[in-house]
């Protein structure tokens, strides 16, 4: 881990506000994208980059905002990884966000997201907050391989379940499916049931796959030779170097995804999702717990 000092803390991408108060991630997680060399890490992707002044610079960038937005984060580095713990820099943001009455789009692996419950509550009542939680397998032994350093699916969908019963908004990342290893109709219907009992609002799924770039695909190559022999020469055999790497199942689950959601008034297309959760109303009710059963 090690300190900088940012130049600055939002930025705009798609028409989105987003804000990244760590570079790099703990969580271990075998797939990742963000390894990837794309975005051209200067140090170990494990050594955390801290961005130590981030409320300072987000308190002065949201005093002199004229409009309020949506602020997004997560997306690149989860803002709940290890060191949050004690640095608390991700409570201190939302602290001020909640402060000028702005909304939020945080998204989690990790349980310690309920530490700010009180504050996530408290934008939702100000403005709007939706949190988004990552679930790719509900096999808790899976889970454990794929995403080593966080806390398993059963706790994440427990995490759900608190939101829902203070009625702040959640979607779901079913994402990535990892072809021969978690894109089986069985786990992707256990993961649906669950959304569909704690009243998730969306669940975002690209096509049931994963994409791999240079960086990310050599730290995920080393995991299967350890975790699952004989499976990334499956990979190289069907997929080469492709970016995009669908599961030969991808049809059929989709399937199950727009069925299952369309049956329970869940959002299932990615644009309707985004567009849900980035829409922040001049006037925002509270999502009473009752309109989530």
């Amino acid at each position: 881990m090690h300190f900088v000092d940012a130049k600055g803390i939002l930025t705009a991408s798609g028409g989105h506000t987003g804000m990244n108060i760590y570079r790099g991630c703990s969580h271990g997680c075998i797939y990742c994208d963000s390894r990837s060399k794309c975005y051209q890490f200067t140090h170990p992707f494990e050594d955390i980059e801290v961005k130590q002044n981030a409320p300072e610079l987000l308190e002065k960038t949201l005093r002199s905002k004229k409009k309020r937005c949506m602020i997004g984060t997560g997306a690149m580095s989860d803002p709940y990884m290890h060191c949050e713990k004690e640095l608390m820099l991700t409570r201190k943001c939302l602290e001020i966000i909640s402060k000028y009455e702005f909304g939020l789009a945080i998204q989690t692996k990790s349980d310690l997201i309920l530490r700010d419950i009180d504050i996530l509550d408290e934008i939702n009542r100000k403005a709007k907050c939706v949190v988004q939680m990552t679930l790719t397998t509900y096999d808790d032994e899976l889970c454990s391989i794929l995403e080593p350093n966080v806390c398993n699916t059963k706790r994440r969908i427990e995490v759900l379940e608190k939101m829902k019963e203070k009625g702040i908004p959640t979607v779901v990342w079913l994402t990535p499916i990892l072809p021969f290893i978690n894109d089986t109709e069985e786990n992707v219907r256990a993961i649906l049931n669950e959304c569909v009992k704690v009243g998730v609002k969306g669940v975002i799924d690209f096509g049931m796959g994963l994409t791999l770039r240079e960086g990310d695909r050599e730290y995920f190559y080393d995991a299967l030779d350890r975790n699952f022999p004989g499976v990334k020469q499956k990979y190289i055999e069907k997929y080469g170097n492709a970016y995009e790497i669908p599961s030969p199942n991808s049809r059929d689950l989709m399937r199950i995804l727009r069925t299952v959601c369309s049956e329970n008034g869940i959002m299932y297309k990615p644009d309707e999702c985004f567009g849900y959760m980035y829409d922040l109303p001049e006037r925002y009710e509270q999502i009473s717990m009752f309109d989530l059963i």
